[in-house]
């Protein structure tokens, strides 16, 4: 096989439908780049469960005395009803630990919020004794607490069940929905890269119909005409996925290390470590999208 003679073609062919190239090599830039954003979004999402997940507590929130706005609360709670709510809190399966809060501690937590005038002097809005009690409950699977929540809810000096993640639930979404519309987004352009691949296949098999035909008549092989096609196909798949890796590091380097992590310390963000998957991911699919249509075309348009 003459190796000088198929890089020649494959010379010729980049040049000389190097504006199809182009528009391929673009489409495939994009689309990759954005199914590589889709990984990533993953595992961000599965970074702040993970987190937050075991991080977030059931707060059971205590009757307060002369607690008007509450219909279940008639009185404060007394020892009785807090022993009675703690006992089973205690017996629930899903139930890893349990602390209980003083109307002090939860007052002085509140003031890591608020200013101090605020809260202090002959005038201040909330004191210590408006503060409920409250009994902090961790569980073993976060996912998991439907069982202590309909164990508790209705016992005697329950004012209400406060679960933290309800407040997260938005930032859930937002990355789940962030995810997903790019992926959708990245399937439309990959549609549209395999069609500018057939494209090009059909373009260059035509503008060479001439020489295959030569070829088949001296007894070349399938494999020595189709090569040059699909060199072709792997030069712009190469470039592509360079690019797209170049972009997947951008937005890695610049805003998410760069910006994000410096902003907002306390969600934890993906580093050059939890990108792998989405460099491998990005690595194979895009040879992928230009080699698998030109094998399965080539055999059709080289027929002379």
């Amino acid at each position: 096989m003459q190796l000088r003679y198929v890089f020649t073609e494959l010379g010729q062919g980049l040049r000389r439908n190097l504006s199809m190239h182009v528009a391929v090599v673009l489409t495939l830039f994009v689309s990759l780049t954005l199914v590589g954003a889709g990984v990533l979004l993953r595992d961000q999402a599965g970074l702040v469960e993970e987190k937050f997940g075991n991080e977030f507590e059931i707060a059971v929130t205590l009757c307060r005395d002369n607690d008007r706005s509450n219909p279940a609360c008639a009185a404060e709670a007394d020892q009785a009803q807090i022993d009675a709510i703690q006992e089973v809190v205690d017996a629930s399966p899903e139930v890893e630990s349990s602390r209980f809060e003083t109307k002090e501690e939860g007052f002085e937590k509140l003031k890591k919020f608020y200013d101090a005038d605020y809260l202090e002097g002959p005038n201040a809005a909330i004191t210590a004794d408006d503060m409920p009690q409250q009994i902090w409950v961790t569980l073993k699977d976060p996912q998991r607490y439907e069982g202590i929540v309909s164990s508790v809810q209705g016992l005697d000096g329950v004012a209400a069940i406060n679960d933290q993640r309800e407040a997260a639930e938005p930032m859930f979404e937002t990355i789940n929905t962030l995810r997903d519309g790019s992926l959708l987004v990245a399937l439309i352009l990959v549609v549209a890269a395999l069609l500018l691949v057939a494209n090009t296949i059909r373009l260059a098999a035509f503008a060479r119909r001439k020489e295959i035909g030569i070829m088949r008549l001296v007894g070349a092989s399938t494999i020595y005409i189709t090569l040059p096609f699909l060199l072709e196909a792997l030069v712009i798949a190469a470039i592509s996925v360079v690019l797209a890796g170049g972009a997947l590091a951008a937005l890695i380097q610049f805003g998410i290390q760069g910006r994000l992590a410096d902003s907002l310390e306390f969600i934890p963000w993906i580093t050059w470590s939890d990108s792998v998957t989405a460099a491998i991911v990005v690595g194979v699919t895009g040879p992928l999208l230009t080699l698998l249509p030109t094998l399965l075309l080539t055999r059709k348009y080289i027929k002379v």
